[in-house]
């Protein structure tokens, strides 16, 4: 059969760094090995019954069957603003100030597109979210990473940018509680985020994924609640963690105007919307009872408790996360985190994320995910205390 050459674009885009990973531990489970994954970041609990409930009736709707309008539905777009006016006391136009959007990551990567010509710079964290990498090559964009240091609680410090790079850069891509570090941002810094952007004029992109999960009793704080946010960026919040929709692919962006109006048109030429019924339950999970997003949140704490805890009493000097449902965990000293992930696999049977995936101010560290039942968790522990490495 004839073999047809891919584009330059396709062949631009990064590789998927994981996915030799992803075959070694399928390869290991086909042996009947026990597994556990810790690598992944699948929430593991089902969507609440009564999102799934208002999508078996809307989708009995024969006029969700149609086309849904192009920019998606009002009342949805409402439903976004209503929840960061009751969330975050911020007040977001429903008509101007909302993009539907097809899941977080389809944002994520589109940004680049709606703002970006070739060769025009993007500042990106190191460690980040891989996907980002996705928007830069697409956009032909050149990046700039800014490093995200232990000794700075994770946050980028703006003076190790140059004038030249700031006058260059065009777009900032921001995350908190973060990927995969676990760190939260505070008000301070995003005002000096603000500040930075304005002068220079570059559009940030607040990557708002985990903004539910926060813990011992901090709230995630959302970029736009700070003074100026909407003038010089965006924040992008999907529905896959915050009420375990990951599968139904819908989240949304709101602030600026110019932004917003730009994702919405390349959004014109790429889809026809959301199914209508995919609205509704969104909707419904929005403005409906919030009683589930507390309970997920302090499942998540426990978890975290549960295996932090767990790997301190082996020794092992970890750092709980304050946000997001990953650990991110400095490897023993003397070892690589590919070879500290290879050891967990190997020898215990056990899946992370290593850090140099992630960029590579990632190296040193490995991602947990909080992804798995407070007992899998243990026994991760109990496996880990097994190893020799841990036994000197």
């Amino acid at each position: 059969m004839k073999q047809f050459p891919s584009s330059e674009l396709l062949n631009s885009l990064p590789k998927q760094f994981f996915a030799g990973l992803v075959k070694k531990v399928g390869e290991y489970i086909a042996e009947g090995h026990d597994v556990i994954n810790l690598g992944q970041g699948n929430p593991d609990q089902p969507t609440p019954s009564h999102i799934v409930a208002k999508l078996q009736e809307a989708a009995a709707n024969p006029l969700n069957h149609k086309y849904s309008p192009f920019q998606g539905h009002r009342y949805l777009k409402q439903a976004a603003a209503d929840f960061y006016f009751k969330e975050y006391g911020v007040t977001i136009d429903p008509d101007k100030e909302v993009a539907i959007l097809f899941g977080g990551k389809a944002g994520l990567v589109e940004i680049p597109q709606c703002l970006l010509n070739p060769g025009d710079t993007i500042l990106v964290p190191d460690p980040g979210y891989p996907d980002y990498l996705s928007g830069v090559a697409l956009a032909n964009a050149e990046m700039v990473t800014m490093p995200l240091r232990e000794q700075n609680h994770f946050l980028p410090d703006f003076n190790e940018l140059s004038a030249d790079i700031l006058s260059k850069a065009k777009l900032m891509f921001l995350n908190y509680p973060n990927n995969p570090t676990g760190a939260t941002a505070t008000s301070e810094f995003f005002a000096e985020t603000i500040k930075l952007a304005s002068v220079n004029n570059i559009c940030v992109v607040h990557d708002f994924a985990y903004g539910a999960i926060g813990f011992d009793g901090e709230k995630p704080l959302s970029f736009l609640q700070v003074e100026g946010a909407k003038e010089v960026g965006i924040e992008i919040y999907t529905l896959s963690k915050t009420y375990n929709m990951a599968g139904w692919r819908v989240g949304f962006a709101v602030g600026n105007e110019s932004v917003i109006t730009a994702i919405e048109l390349l959004q014109d030429h790429l889809y026809v919307s959301l199914f209508g019924a995919v609205q509704e339950a969104a909707a419904e999970a929005l403005t409906g009872p919030q009683d589930c997003v507390k309970e997920l949140n302090q499942l998540y704490e426990r978890r975290r408790n549960v295996l932090i805890d767990g790997l301190r009493s082996l020794g092992w000097n970890v750092t709980a996360p304050k946000g997001s449902f990953f650990a991110w965990l400095k490897v023993p000293d003397g070892i690589t985190s590919e070879e500290f992930a290879n050891i967990l696999l190997d020898q215990a049977h056990i899946m992370v994320a290593p850090g140099n995936g992630f960029g590579e101010f990632g190296e040193g560290y490995v991602r947990v995910g909080l992804l798995s039942s407070e007992e899998r968790l243990t026994e991760a522990v109990r496996r880990i205390s097994c190893l020799e490495i841990f036994k000197k």
